[in-house]
């Protein structure tokens, strides 16, 4: 697997990968969890770079939706994504997470991130959620030391333009002005 920029840990039958282990894809993600024939089966998480989850029960290499969990994904922060009864950032509350536990900032010092203290982006960049997008290169690069992370295709690039938070050279807002003494 090597060659593949994979690996592998845990038991194997045949050749295959059995039983209990740890799969590690070429991108950072892991599976750990329960193998049977060389894929994923039983109950299993993927563990992503970005610090997110998502645990099922899998038949053959595929989450099983008719299961109880029917799977679940669960954000880095720890919000469990549920399709049904969403409540997080919709159209009638528009916190976001990390206000929804820790309450609203006072006025005047909105949030406009989930992360706080917002990540720093470039002028004329987007911050995409998962890292900075540069338009021109139409790249997204990692927050802390601008590592590529993949490319956009155009739909993407116009839901990032359109949608997302743009790095600026000039202050939008109130600027708060010492008196003079």
């Amino acid at each position: 697997m090597n060659y593949t920029g994979s690996g592998y840990e845990g038991a194997m039958k045949d050749d295959k990968m059995a039983g209990e282990g740890q799969y590690e894809f070429p991108s950072g993600t892991k599976y750990i969890g329960a193998f049977k024939d060389g894929t994923f089966h039983g109950n299993g998480t993927l563990h992503f770079k970005n610090g997110s989850t998502f645990s099922a029960v899998w038949e053959n290499g595929i989450p099983q939706a008719d299961t109880e969990s029917g799977g679940n994904y669960k954000f880095k922060d720890g919000l469990d994504y549920s399709e049904g009864e969403w409540e997080y950032c919709d159209g009638y509350d528009r916190r976001f997470y990390t206000e929804t536990l820790k309450g609203l900032k006072p006025a005047g010092r909105s949030q406009k991130v989930d992360k706080e203290p917002a990540p720093t982006i470039p002028k004329g960049w987007y911050d995409c959620g998962d890292g900075i997008y540069n338009p021109e290169k139409r790249i997204v690069f990692s927050y802390s030391d601008q590592k590529f992370i993949r490319n956009a295709d155009g739909e993407e690039h116009k839901w990032i333009v359109t949608t997302c938070r743009r790095g600026s050279d000039f202050f939008v807002g109130k600027q708060y002005v010492p008196p003079t003494p």
